[in-house]
């Protein structure tokens, strides 16, 4: 169970704090809810079912700081995972994104800027739907690499940059 004010990451929606626990009646019936707020929207809310453990399971404790550090200096290392088929890079893709693992999400985000930088230099782009992973995952890491490293989401790749 978490606890309020602690922070997680709730799935693609990035770093929010758990502002409290609260009996809703969203659909004729009354159920206990986290209300997580996003530490850089304060204008959006969620409500999580405290019951539902599939919803639950999008929620992870924020990285550590040292977590981070380990995980940007792992990233030269870390292995492509295109996939030429396009349904089958969508459904591995799409899986990844629902699951948060942040070492998949660097293969993820790596994967897709060489490919962008190597279609770019043939004039052409990625297609629409892996420009969306790519978006998908940049925001997920890029939010809780921001909040871990006490540094604003706009220093991130730069930071990301000068430590590998």
């Amino acid at each position: 169970m978490y606890s309020i004010n602690e922070v997680v990451v709730y799935a693609s929606y990035g770093v929010c704090r758990i502002k409290s626990v609260e009996s809703r009646d969203f659909s004729g019936e009354s159920m206990d809810y986290y209300v997580l707020q996003p530490v850089n929207d304060s204008r959006n809310t969620f409500y999580v079912p405290v019951s539902s453990s599939s919803l639950k399971d999008k929620m992870r404790k924020v990285y550590s700081r040292e977590e981070v550090e380990k995980l940007i200096k792992a990233m030269p290392d870390k292995d492509f995972i295109w996939i030429e088929n396009d349904a089958e890079r969508k459904e591995r893709y799409r899986k990844i994104i629902d699951e948060g693992n942040r070492e998949e999400l660097v293969k993820l985000i790596k994967t897709l800027y060489t490919r962008s930088t190597q279609l770019n230099a043939k004039h052409k782009k990625l297609h629409s739907s892996d420009e969306r992973f790519l978006h998908d995952a940049e925001n997920m890491l890029y939010d809780e690499f921001s909040y871990a490293l006490e540094i604003p989401r706009e220093e991130v790749i730069p930071y990301i940059k000068s430590h590998i």
